[in-house]
């Protein structure tokens, strides 16, 4: 138990995937905003004014806790998590973060769900949304043309 003053009682001992921030600036500092406004402040991708999430996950080598801003895709109640890394030859480690460990928690604005993730494998479905990560973010398709690699597609559903 916790005291108001962040204290444990004696002899408790509570287990807590430590955190490690992103290496790189922005993006720690588009979390700590993000999060520590509860969703109000840092909802945009920088100066572009287009909405983002974030996604909190497992690392899949340290078992670490790790956040990231990715662009807000919606379809329905799912979000559409793209792997796109700018377009660089490499995905983004917390593709590999995903694969290994698919429950996640996704904040977007004030709202924070427990979500599960899958990689979408199906041609159809990955085309279909495909489209609508382009409609949000129009970039993606000039980050596919530059890289050699296939961008990975995830899609985050509510957790039942």
């Amino acid at each position: 138990m916790y005291h108001e003053s962040g204290d444990k009682e004696i002899g408790e001992e509570i287990i807590v995937a430590n955190y490690i921030p992103s290496p790189r600036q922005w993006v720690r500092e588009q979390v700590e905003l993000y999060e520590g406004s509860g969703g109000k402040e840092g909802t945009t991708l920088r100066d572009t004014g287009l909405p983002v999430i974030i996604v909190t996950h497992t690392g899949n080598k340290t078992g670490a806790i790790r956040k990231t801003p990715l662009m807000r895709v919606r379809d329905g109640t799912n979000y559409v998590l793209v792997g796109s890394l700018g377009g660089a030859p490499t995905h983004p480690v917390w593709v590999y973060n995903l694969r290994a460990n698919p429950v996640v928690e996704l904040r977007d604005h004030t709202t924070v769900q427990t979500m599960r993730v899958r990689e979408v494998k199906d041609e159809a479905e990955r085309a279909r949304l495909w489209k609508l990560a382009v409609a949000a973010y129009p970039p993606y398709e000039e980050y596919q043309a530059k890289t050699t690699r296939r961008i990975p597609v995830f899609i985050a559903e509510p957790k039942r």
